[in-house]
């Protein structure tokens, strides 16, 4: 039997999780004692833990590695009963989520810094999953973080490192650790959602050329699994289908500057690709792309929602929709067409988790969600999920191309704008700014709101003010109150600026500013986005004050 050690520690300043956990430097995580003391705050914070069951992996970047056997070693000296953990380690965002929900484990831990840059000198990141799948709530987090700033001693094992490789059971006196393959309950859950036979013979079809790029990240091994494996596409249709520790030197987020390779071979005239997708690092977030078209995160939810019908998990119909606040009202007009709620939720996967809960309890998982910020997914699970996400996208491909005539993606953006209007959508992306600049911004535009009123109007923008304020939350299920999130100036013709601080990067602050102006009229749905967007943006920048607070009005990227 292992013997169990209480090591004496201090606290560290500033572990506070964001939006999907706490993300630091690798070389911060690797300060002696920095990893071991979340780890077993978070074993405090989550009682149940002990005598319980854990799912463990992650995305497969730098130090993924060495933190898994840290946690298993920890795991067994905090009284967890049996821990399940990915072989290799490799375990994306959304089977960890199918996972804890088809073993009932009482929570999971999954190592990632999500779309995040990996390697020696990049980001590392670990959060905690409860026993719905999903990721921790905010009381759960805060609960850990108050532990941060107190903890005086963790406790961990001499336990032998376990062999990953190879899936097989180790049992140590009461303490079991399983090496599962990944995979299984996963692709198992998919199967349960998505008509399998329709995709295959949509990948039979001649003239319809795929391309999935995993990024280096570790949906590679799962893609192979489902889309070659069990669908049949070629696998020279896979690409960045390797998990590497840095991602292959790139940045493992699905977006029109960093997945390049990606986006040139869909705009390429030679190639003539039909349909292509990326994945983030984790595999929760998703891009589509058709043949030189681009397909917008807000647009996506919104067209998967509306031909729902497509996919047999959805036949009975949907119960309700939610978007996160920054996200296009694309979804609002699916909404009101198909008599359905509508919720408008801060960002962050977990504030759709409540509602998921409470239309499961009420027998339906007819519930589909989105944000702006390349995230999809539904009730199957409590995460968002990029292989839930394309495979919606092929089941509606299939669909839609039955017969003989060849209905391109872009015709089926096309065809929905049309029924429903365009929600022209940009996001500018200012990364890795001052946070002190970035803070005294927010506190000028808080001033700002605070004197605007109805009817107001701003910069260049012809049309008037119909409110400016601070967005806040309160849950529907449980009546918790998250406030602070976002700022929102919205126009009378349903255009709005939002601008807010993500909590995902793990160095300095992010400004992310969002633009949305509607244009029901088909004949202007073809115009550029940027040019019908230009008032809009400058009226956002002559508020925002760039130059002034952080040096700069250039954004980092453009979505």
């Amino acid at each position: 039997m292992a013997k169990v050690v209480e090591v004496q520690t201090v606290p560290f300043k500033g572990q506070k999780p964001g939006t999907s956990g706490l993300r630091k430097k690798v070389t911060e995580v690797q300060t002696p004692h920095y990893f071991e003391n979340f780890v077993q705050c978070t074993f405090d914070a989550v009682e149940e833990l002990k005598g319980g069951t854990l799912v463990l992996g992650g995305d497969g970047r730098f130090y993924n590695d060495v933190a898994i056997q840290t946690v298993i070693k920890m795991a067994l000296a905090n009284g967890v009963k049996k821990v399940f953990v990915a072989k290799d380690g490799l375990f994306c965002t959304p089977a960890v989520s199918a996972s804890i929900r088809a073993r009932k484990a009482t929570g999971g831990i999954i190592l990632t810094a999500s779309h995040n840059p990996g390697g020696p000198t990049e980001d590392f990141g670990i959060k905690y999953n409860g026993s719905n799948g999903g990721p921790a709530v905010e009381s759960v987090t805060e609960k850990i973080f108050r532990k941060t700033e107190t903890i005086t001693s963790y406790k961990t094992s001499d336990l032998k490192d376990i062999d990953l490789t190879t899936v097989a059971t180790h049992t140590f006196g009461d303490f079991t650790v399983e090496v599962i393959d990944a995979r299984d309950d996963y692709v198992g859950l998919l199967k349960q959602i998505f008509d399998f036979d329709a995709i295959r013979e949509l990948m039979k079809k001649e003239g319809f050329k795929f391309l999935f790029d995993a990024l280096n990240g570790v949906m590679g091994p799962f893609a192979k699994k489902v889309l070659v494996d069990e669908l049949g596409a070629p696998i020279e249709s896979l690409q960045g289908a390797t998990p590497l520790p840095d991602f292959g030197g790139g940045h493992p987020d699905p977006n029109l500057v960093y997945a390049k390779k990606l986006v040139d071979r869909l705009y390429s005239k030679e190639e003539n690709i039909f349909f292509g997708c990326a994945w983030d690092g984790d595999g929760d977030r998703n891009m589509v792309l058709g043949h030189n078209f681009f397909v917008t995160p807000s647009d996506s939810v919104a067209i998967i929602s509306a031909n729902a019908s497509s996919i047999p998990f959805y036949k009975d119909g949907l119960k309700a929709v939610s978007r996160s606040m920054p996200t296009s009202g694309a979804l609002d007009r699916v909404a009101k067409d198909l008599n359905i709620p509508l919720y408008e939720v801060p960002t962050g996967w977990k504030f759709f988790g409540n509602l998921m809960d409470k239309y499961e309890a009420e027998g339906s998982q007819g519930f589909i969600c989105g944000e702006e910020s390349f995230g999809t997914g539904s009730a199957h699970i409590r995460e968002k999920d990029g292989m839930w996400a394309i495979l919606a996208w092929l089941s509606i491909i299939a669909a839609k191309n039955a017969g003989n005539e060849v209905v391109s993606v872009a015709d089926i953006v096309k065809d929905h704008w049309k029924k429903f209007g365009r929600n022209f959508y940009c996001r500018y992306d200012y990364e890795a700014v001052s946070l002190e600049g970035a803070n005294k911004m927010v506190t000028h535009l808080v001033e700002r709101i605070s004197g605007l009123k109805k009817g107001d109007k701003l910069g260049i923008f012809e049309t008037p003010l119909e409110y400016a304020d601070e967005f806040e939350y309160t849950d529907p299920v449980d009546g918790s109150l998250s406030a602070h999130q976002g700022l929102r100036f919205a126009f009378q013709d349903g255009s709005r600026i939002i601008i807010r601080l993500s909590g995902t990067g793990s160095v300095g602050a992010t400004i992310r500013l969002y633009l949305e102006k509607y244009e029901p009229n088909v004949d202007n749905h073809d115009k550029e986005t940027l040019d019908i967007l230009a008032p809009l943006i400058k009226t956002a920048l002559s508020e925002m004050k760039l130059h002034e607070f952080i040096g700069t009005e250039t954004p980092t990227v453009i979505t």
